[in-house]
């Protein structure tokens, strides 16, 4: 007897399934996966419509962001930033031999428009990814050509153009590509020019940028903005070019050649410009020259059963990075330029291999940068040339490691994860060129390390709604270049020299999560964690041939180091909460804790300079038959002056004051609302206003005040 019927099927408003690639650079699933992870989809970048790459890590609410100008953002994870935090493109290592402990502006060279998506590994991840590796990994996924299934060509076009009225910003990018069975093309374009950052009207006054530095017939002068909101000068632009070929000779067989450009204008640092010192300007000029990236990249994807492996990928890439300093002090005639060029060269071998319960994933990595730095000046009135040191010696930085991850399956409820890696790296670094400045009795210095990291972790799922994790793990830091050997002058009278006598640093960590979905309409999450940095790379007290001042440009300084002196320590906890209203309606909150300490020179323990303040966001959302809207809440906390770092104290051109008259950095929030309508399956409009209550705030830490009520719209059309 047969019976017609019809089973109705709904999707499940929640699933803590996701496929990640952050953890192993292998397509997983996010149940597996011990450690916190964070994806920002291409949806949510359509509809948050960030300016660069920095503001699309921020969208995630769980990043932040400092800047110290507009042609910048430095990403602030678990309580570390710049060279303790590794970006990765395509599976490839941005990070290069100068890689800096200050503040980083590399993640402005990636296309927010021509990336697909965006993970963020929080903690070590030392084992996949190596050195530097100690706060988190950000991946970034960019466009993929795309085959077609048929024997008709595929093609396809997307056209976007942005504008924002906080600095007068206006974008255009386009990418398109064709596709065949075996060969596919993509081709990616941006550009963007930014206009000076207009500041909130309701907020300290200490922000106002009341005067400049223009230069007159024959001196510097000090002259009035006529607008005090308008951060003068903070302009810049950037384009971006991105180009893929894909061939599958085989069904076993992917294939892709892909290569990215980035170049900027030259743009002010801005928080420099601010610096004041026996009440006039420190700095007439102080500009970041072009800030330029390139990289070619060659990924072969195989996929075959053998004994050894069931996939492998090999990447082969080169890359070519710029950046420039040109400054000159106020009422000074020498104006300084730093160029910097890194070529860097890699190879990633990536194998997996499954066997019942048991998977295997293993490879190996072999990274190589040489660092070309030249220094020169001149006199702005005659242009004859002055004496002026490089910043760093010519060097060579080669790292090499082997790593295994193991997974284990134990039933469907309960998975265990294990890792490890041996790395060892070398460093050579030639002086000739410095001695002419710097007093150094070597000319060159040779320093051979290795570091072994590892990381053990354990997944329980007692339910399909319940995700129970703890991982244990390490990461290191190896010396780099801009460690051992940079000379510069990073405050009035203090240099920084270099150090021939470093070892890496490490750190241990150990995080809980629990993930659970109630009634199917409620999903709570909560990662609790703690790391400690031993050995820890800091800027101290240093000598030179016994004195603890040397005579750099004119001035008589101060004598630092970065060296093995410190140690440093993390607790927090990241919250989640997300709400299905019913309607389309949802609720997404998402909040940060951190309380970070370090050891400061005199061997006190004091806050630490990267730990930032509680700081979340808060998303009312609505979506129903191509539109969504949102209504959402950015907000951080206040640093006491007791909590700010002493480093951040002298920092007083940055700060709001007390009533004491100290600086601290003050609490902040902005109302945002953004929406995204789709007309058919060709043209998306995105409009919003973000900080509709125009507040004047400054991150924490950053030099740039972020800007006021600003009206954001843009059009993609998809041809």
């Amino acid at each position: 007897m047969k019976s017609d019927f019809l089973i109705k099927m709904e999707a499940s408003s929640f699933s803590l399934d996701e496929i990640v690639v952050s953890s192993s650079r292998w397509n997983q699933l996010s149940y597996n996966v011990p450690s916190k992870i964070t994806s920002i989809s291409n949806k949510e970048i359509t509809l948050q419509n960030p300016q660069n790459a920095a503001d699309l890590l921020g969208v995630s609410g769980e990043v932040f962001v400092q800047k110290s100008q507009q042609g910048g953002g430095s990403p602030m994870i678990r309580g570390y930033a710049a060279n303790r935090l590794v970006y990765s493109v395509d599976g490839v290592r941005m990070n290069t031999a100068i890689f800096r402990s200050g503040n980083l502006q590399n993640v402005i060279s990636l296309d927010p428009f021509a990336i697909e998506k965006t993970e963020v590994l929080f903690g070590p991840g030392s084992t996949m990814y190596g050195s530097d590796a100690i706060g988190g990994v950000m991946s970034f996924q960019t466009l993929s050509p795309q085959f077609s299934d048929t024997d008709s060509t595929i093609v396809n076009a997307r056209a976007l153009s942005r504008y924002s009225s906080v600095n007068n910003e206006k974008t255009f990018h386009f990418d398109g590509g064709l596709g065949w069975k075996k060969w596919s093309f993509l081709s990616s374009f941006s550009f963007s020019d930014f206009g000076d950052v207009k500041m909130g009207k309701n907020g300290p006054d200490e922000y106002l940028r009341t005067w400049y530095v223009r230069r007159g017939i024959n001196n510097d002068e000090v002259v009035s903005n006529p607008d005090s909101l308008l951060q003068t000068p903070s302009r810049y632009s950037q384009y971006n070019f991105m180009q893929k070929v894909r061939f599958a000779p085989g069904k076993a067989w992917d294939i892709t050649y892909g290569f990215h450009y980035s170049e900027t204008s030259p743009f002010a640092r801005y928080d420099r410009l601010l610096e004041e010192r026996n009440n006039l300007p420190s700095f007439a000029e102080w500009n970041y020259g072009p800030q330029k990236w390139m990289m070619n990249l060659i990924s072969v994807h195989h996929i075959r059963s053998y004994r050894l492996f069931d996939q492998m990928n090999i990447r082969l890439a080169q890359q070519s990075f710029e950046e420039s300093r040109i400054d000159r002090r106020f009422q000074s005639f020498k104006r300084r330029t730093q160029i910097e060029k890194v070529d860097a060269f890699s190879i990633n071998l990536d194998f997996e291999k499954k066997i019942n319960h048991h998977s295997f994933i293993y490879g190996a990595e072999f990274v190589y940068n040489t660092v070309d730095s030249k220094g020169s000046a001149v006199d702005i009135r005659n242009q004859s040339p002055q004496q002026s040191a490089d910043r760093y010696p010519a060097s060579n930085w080669v790292s090499s490691a082997i790593f295994l991850q193991y997974h284990y399956t134990y039933s469907p409820k309960l998975m265990f994860q294990f890792g490890s890696r041996i790395n060892s790296f070398f460093l050579h670094a030639d002086f000739t060129r410095l001695k002419t400045i710097y007093p150094v009795d070597y000319t060159n210095i040779d320093l051979r390390h290795a570091a072994v990291t590892g990381s053990a972790g354990m997944v329980y799922r007692p339910a399909e709604t319940w995700k129970l994790s703890a991982h244990l793990s390490t990461g290191f830091r190896a010396p780099n270049v801009d460690d051992l050997g940079k000379l510069f002058d990073f405050g009035p009278g203090e240099i920084v020299v270099p150090n021939p006598s470093l070892h890496s640093e490490y750190v241990y960590n150990v995080e809980f999560n629990i993930s659970k979905v109630f009634f199917d309409v409620i999903k709570m999450d909560v990662t609790g964690y703690y790391s400690r940095l031993t050995n820890a790379m800091v800027r101290r007290p240093f000598t030179v041939n016994g004195q603890d001042s040397i005579l750099y440009d004119g001035e008589n300084s101060k004598v630092f180091a970065i060296q093995n002196a410190a140690f440093a320590q993390v607790i927090g906890a990241n919250l989640g909460m997300e709400i299905k209203l019913g309607g389309g309606f949802t609720i997404l909150s998402r909040y940060n804790i951190q309380v970070g300490k370090e050891e400061t020179d005199n061997g006190e323990v004091s806050s630490s300079r990267h730990a930032v303040p509680n700081f979340g966001t808060t998303r009312l959302s609505f979506e129903k038959q191509g539109w969504v809207l949102q209504l959402y809440a950015q907000y951080s906390d206040k640093v006491t002056f007791e909590d700010l770092n002493p480093e951040e104290r002298a920092k007083i051109f940055i700060y709001k004051k007390d009533k004491d008259g100290n600086p601290y950095s003050p609490s902040w929030y902005t109302l945002n609302v953004k929406s995204m309508y789709q007309l058919g399956n060709h043209l998306t409009f995105t409009a919003g206003v973000e900080n509709i209550t125009d507040q004047r705030y400054r991150p924490y830490s950053s030099g740039l005040v972020a800007g006021g009520r600003s009206l954001i719209i843009s059009a993609r059309v998809i041809l």
